[in-house]
């Protein structure tokens, strides 16, 4: 049950949509484009299923979503009513709030390899692909304490779609990126540019050189966790 304030206060009354724990980073996928519970999922990955379940299922009784299924009757669809994208300039403030005021907060434990590399396949510009599909895999190394020191993941894309795999989906390999996982969230959240990155060797890139420089064009790396959310395209000035 979704907690309630027992006040009258428009405030009181938004937080008891907004403020329930993984609910603005629910909404968040939503506004990025996600439909489906697996996208979702993969978009919140240390949230488990059955709460993200719970989470929908408040958030479809408080009229945020809705839910249906897809024309072919074959998965259902989760989709962001009036009300829910009303809640969108509330979910842009605090990515602009922590964009100014909460660098400091990111640590360690933070940085979620398998995060970004989704929020890179979701924001990869497929009209921009130098050839018809284009394999990348990414190497990060420096991830958190307890989880294994370095991890691959690969991108399919096409000028379709994109695909996320874990495993080695057995193609040809047109592009390696080997990163140091802060410095590439640091770039992606626009903190530190991509070409420094690559200056300091933070952040290498292997391949044939038209790949190699079409990487900032595919991936705009300048802000793009605000600029997806249609927020200010540059840090705020301190």
């Amino acid at each position: 049950m979704a907690k309630r304030y027992g006040q009258f206060c428009p405030v009181a009354k938004a937080a008891e949509v907004l403020c329930e724990r993984w609910t603005p980073l629910v909404l968040r996928e939503l506004m990025y484009g996600s439909t489906r519970f697996s996208d979702l999922a993969r978009g919140v990955p240390l949230m488990s299923r059955a709460m993200l379940a719970q989470r929908l299922r408040e958030m479809e009784a408080d009229g945020v979503i809705a839910v249906r299924r897809d024309d072919k009757g074959q998965g259902i669809d989760y989709r962001l009513t009036e009300a829910g994208e009303g809640l969108r300039p509330a979910i842009e403030a605090m990515g602009m709030w922590a964009q100014r005021f909460g660098r400091g907060r990111i640590d360690a434990q933070d940085l979620d390899d398998g995060l970004l590399i989704w929020s890179f396949r979701r924001a990869l510009r497929k009209e921009r692909l130098p050839r018809e599909r284009v394999v990348l895999r990414f190497d990060f190394r420096g991830l958190p304490v307890g989880r294994i020191s370095q991890r691959s993941w690969w991108l399919i894309a096409t000028k379709e779609d994109v695909d996320v795999c874990q495993k080695d989906p057995g193609f040809d390999v047109d592009v390696v990126v080997k990163a140091n996982l802060r410095s590439m969230v640091d770039v992606w959240l626009g903190t530190q540019s991509y070409a420094s990155a690559v200056r300091e060797g933070a952040i290498a890139v292997e391949g044939a050189s038209e790949l190699r420089r079409a990487i900032p064009d595919l991936f705009p790396f300048r802000g793009e966790f605000q600029k997806r959310l249609y927020l200010t395209p540059e840090p705020l000035p301190v």
